[in-house]
């Protein structure tokens, strides 16, 4: 059969998607290759990936025939779509930049010098006994908008308070921190 009409590409496709039929696969082949492969080039694909591509897109017409529901769309616009479909991966896989291994977002920080770390685990010690010296709803302000990384509206919306109440507690908590953690400032 010729892949001639609109209505033979439905019939072959139907043929192909039901008893994968070969005969009825290659008529489709001999009809879109070429014309899926020009239309590659038109879009500005190379010769050599334009048939590759049309290759890859034929391929996906076999894999996916099944698929095919001639309510939605013509054959040819359907395997149009899907050859559109591969220039697009193809040209975002070309495009996609290439990791520096020197970029420094991606060198991992040095480790702390033994000084330094001795250094942060008293401070991060002198934070604690502060927070513990705080009034019970102050500490838990605290630790909702510093540990849990909450809004001030989260943090009343939790609580049930308002949010004047929850800004004026933190406020309180963390003068009275500031004051106890006064040898720490640089």
């Amino acid at each position: 059969m010729d892949a001639e009409s609109p209505d033979d590409h439905k019939e072959l496709m139907s043929r192909v998607a039901r008893s994968r039929d070969k005969a009825a696969f290659a008529a489709l082949f001999g009809h879109f290759g070429p014309r899926v492969k020009a239309y590659l080039m038109r879009s500005g694909s190379a010769p050599d990936s334009a048939e590759e591509l049309a290759q890859e897109a034929m391929a996906m017409v076999w894999r996916k025939a099944d698929s095919f529901d001639p309510a939605q769309a013509s054959v040819s616009t359907w395997i149009f779509t899907i050859a559109r479909n591969k220039r697009i991966d193809a040209y975002r896989r070309l495009n996609r930049p290439e990791l520096d291994q020197n970029d420094p977002a991606l060198v991992p920080d040095a480790p702390a010098s033994p000084d330094r770390a001795y250094e942060d685990g008293q401070v991060s010690d002198a934070i604690r006994a502060a927070l513990a010296t705080l009034p019970a709803e102050q500490a838990d302000m605290m630790k909702k908008a510093f540990f849990e990384d909450k809004a001030h509206s989260e943090i009343a919306a939790e609580t049930g308070l308002p949010l004047g109440t929850v800004k004026s507690r933190l406020r309180l908590a963390i003068g009275r921190m500031r004051k106890q953690l006064k040898e720490f400032e640089a």
